[in-house]
This record gives structure tokens, sequence and C-alpha cells, in this order.
């Protein structure tokens, strides 16, 4: 009897571990792991990177990567890469950067583009290639250089420009010419709107805090929050990510430079910078233009064991949102949580670090009320009830994008290693990645610990 009621009594044991620490692996799916992933300081446009093209930082952050994992190159099945606003000399941003990094001419690369979300793209793209059998080492990344971004000519130039150019006859050439008026001169400028609304993202900030109620204050209060994190773990050398960059002709660049805790007295002082007078979103509590590159080598598990490798984490369920992009452009959090989660047959409770990328304090600030709102479930998501609010004891405890900078092509990458690497340093087991993105898209996924 005693043998019995020991052995109901280790039963009971493993069962309740097995719960507690169940796995979100998926019978003939191949496990996808993350081994490591780097970035280069994301420093504040115009700065120490000003100089440079987009592919000499994705070039600095894949050899990062391959210093910091010492993953042969010609293992590298397919590199990808994400970028938004893109040079047009290199246009295939991945290939360049991976020529100048030294990898094989033989290792395809392509570039995607999907606005703040362009990076996650790429890890996801990755991570079907991999689950399918296709490949079983990926290398994805982003890059953004805002300090350099191509201004064009008026259309009525270009086309001018473009006649000029197959004009076979000196008569043809001055019959042109004569079409000529000087405001073809008038340059086109990149904005960082909507095409189909027109709307900058500030704009759309604004008016989606005010939707929500989100004060000044509240935002002022959640942006400083976010600042003091980031010096904090950066003073502590939590943001271990970075890889140094030594800038050919300057110093060698070690940390974020967007980085600078102020006081709510100091914020209070900034006028509103895009709805006037009376707008709530400032330069204070939005996210700054940034410079910078990541890279993260993922691998099928059995593959990356086999060559000797202590993974970080498993890449597990994702999901992809799209709202409309006028009114809710940035709300894609709040439509991608419930059903990630939902995917992975997980709760919020389960979430041991939360990563969200910070846009604008309003934007985070208007998802958290929408999350924990049963109204707003029911109205416009079409549920019963609230998914409920991150905890903020668990929420981007090492700084985001207000603080640490957004390259928009490459703060998906950031994301991910802040979970994988928060969950190793606090031992939790569940991490959730989410953000918005232009077009009214979003994105989610989880992140799980790999066992110790």
């Amino acid at each position: 009897m005693t043998l019995v009621c020991g052995w109901l009594l280790y039963g009971w044991i493993v069962a309740v571990q097995t719960k507690t620490k169940k796995t979100l692996a998926k019978p003939n799916i191949r496990n996808v792991v993350v081994v490591d992933g780097v970035r280069t300081p994301f420093l504040l446009s115009g700065t120490s990177y000003k100089d440079l093209m987009p592919h000499d930082l994705a070039r600095a952050a894949l050899t990062g990567l391959l210093h910091r994992t010492s993953v042969p190159k010609e293992v590298v099945d397919y590199i990808i890469f994400g970028t938004v606003i893109q040079e047009v000399k290199t246009s295939n941003v991945a290939r360049e950067a991976a020529l100048g990094a030294g990898f094989s001419d033989k290792t395809p690369a392509h570039t995607v583009t999907m606005a703040c979300i362009s990076a996650n793209q790429a890890m996801t793209t990755g991570v079907g290639l991999i689950a399918s059998g296709q490949c079983d080492v990926i290398v994805a990344g982003g890059v953004e250089l805002m300090s350099d971004v191509p201004i064009r000519h008026s259309r009525k130039m270009r086309k001018l420009m473009l006649d000029l150019n197959k004009a076979k006859s000196m008569g043809q050439r001055l019959s042109l010419i004569s079409k000529f008026r000087l405001n073809f001169l008038a340059p086109e400028l990149p904005a960082v709107a909507e095409f189909s609304t027109s709307e900058t993202m500030g704009h759309s900030a604004d008016r989606l805090a005010a939707a929500f109620a989100v004060s000044r204050l509240e935002q002022d209060e959640y942006a400083l929050r976010s600042h003091s994190l980031a010096k904090k773990a950066q003073d502590e050398g939590l943001l271990s990510d970075i890889v140094p960059f030594k800038v050919p002709g300057k110093d060698t660049v070690t940390k974020d430079n967007g980085i600078r805790p102020s006081s709510l007295e100091q914020m209070a002082k900034l006028k509103p910078a895009f709805i006037k007078p009376y707008g709530t979103v400032t330069a204070a509590n939005s996210s700054f233009l940034t410079d910078g590159a990541s890279a993260i080598l993922i691998m099928a598990e059995e593959k990356a064991l086999a060559m000797g490798y202590k993974p970080k984490a498993y890449l597990r369920d994702f999901m992809y949102v799209s709202q409309d992009p006028k009114d809710q452009l940035l709300l894609g959090p709040t439509y991608a949580t419930p059903k990630v989660l939902e995917k992975a047959g997980l709760t919020m409770n389960d979430i041991d670090a939360f990563e969200f990328h910070e846009a604008f304090s309003g934007q985070i600030l208007a998802n958290f009320k929408a999350m924990d709102s049963d109204w707003f479930a029911e109205n416009y998501m079409g549920r019963k009830t609230k998914v409920g609010l991150p905890p903020l004891e668990k929420f981007n405890n090492w700084g985001g994008s207000l603080s640490l900078g957004h390259p928009f092509g490459a703060t998906g990458c950031r994301l991910v290693m802040a979970a994988a690497n928060r969950l190793r340093k606090e031992g939790g087991q569940y991490g959730l990645v989410a953000a918005c993105a232009a077009g009214g898209q979003g994105h989610a996924m989880i992140v799980e610990a790999y066992p110790k």
C-alpha cells in the first residue's frame, strides 16, 4: 500500500512539474532556436553613423554575430534582413552586407520590408524555412539609417530627365527643355506618413491617446520610466546584445546614445510635436529617429546541438494582424496578443517577460487601455472578454524603443533578444514580443527560454 501511495505521489509530482514546465514543442514540427543575437549600438540619427551607408551598419551587425557565435560562414544557409527606407544603391541590403561581412557569394540573401516589424518578418520567414525543412541555419536581422534618406526629384523633373536621356536629336532635347519650370526642382522629401491616409504616425498617436483618454502626464511618466529602466540596464551591463562598432575615421561606439532620463518638470516644458497647440505627443514621449542594425542566429534545434551550441531560446507561435490604418494604426499588440496566446495555449498569467515596441508613450498606454477593456474586446475585436493588462513589473524592464531607439528595420531582433536574455536572467519561461507597424499592421510572438 505504501509503495502504491508512493508511486501515486511520484506521478502527481511529475504531473505538476510537467504542467508548470510544459513546453510549446509541437509534434512533427522542428524546434527552432535562437543561438544568439547582437546589435550595433542604436544612435540618434545625425550622430556618429551619419556618414555611413545602411549596408555598413548591417555588415557590422553580421560581423559582430560571427564573432559572438563563431558560426562558420559556410554553414549559414540563408540571410534575411528587414529595412524600411531603402538606399537605392543597395536595395537588397541583406546581400550587400553579407558580401561585405565575408559570407560566401553562394549564400542567398534577401531583404523584406514591413515597416516597424520588418526584422520580425525576417525572423519568422527564417522560422518558416527551418520548420519546413528547407534550411537548417538562418541569419535574420534588420537595419535603418535615418541619417541619410533618399530625397527625390519631383515626378515632373524625373520624367523630363528620363525623356531627355531618350531624346535622339537636338530638336527633341530643346523641345523638352522648353517645358522645364522652376517648380520642377522642388524635391520630394520622405515622410513617416501613411500613403493611404496621408497622416503621420505622430498624428495617429495623438488621436489614439485622445480616444483612450491618455493624458500628457501619463505619457511623460511612461517615457521617464522607459529612459530610467534603460539607464539602469545600461549601467548594470544588461544590454549584452550590443557589439562595439569602430566607425571609420571616428571612435569606437560602445553604447546607445539616446538614453536620457529627464524629469517630469523638464518634459512638461516641451510643446506638442504634431497636433498644435493641444496635442499631447511630444519629442520627449516619442521614439526618436535612429540609426542601427541587428542580427540573430536561428537554427533547427538538432543542428544547433550537433554543432555544440547551447541555445538561448525557442521561437514559438507567432501571429500577424492588420487593422484600419486610420483609427487603429498603432493597436497591433492589442489584436495580436490574444490570438498568439490562444494559438500557444497560454494566458497572460503564463508570460514572464513582455517586450513591446514603444513607438510613442501614448501608443503603449492606449494599447494597455484597449487590452484591459471588455467593451473594446466585444465591439472591435469580436471577443467576449478582454485579454487583460500586462503587469508593469514584467513589462519592458530594460527599457524600450522610447529610450533605446527605434531603427525601423532592426527593432524586432532587439525585442526578441531582450525577451530571451531577460528570461535567462530572471528565470522565466515564456516571453511575449509584440509590435505595431505602419499600415495598421502588427505582430506578436512567443519566445520560450531554453532549458538550462
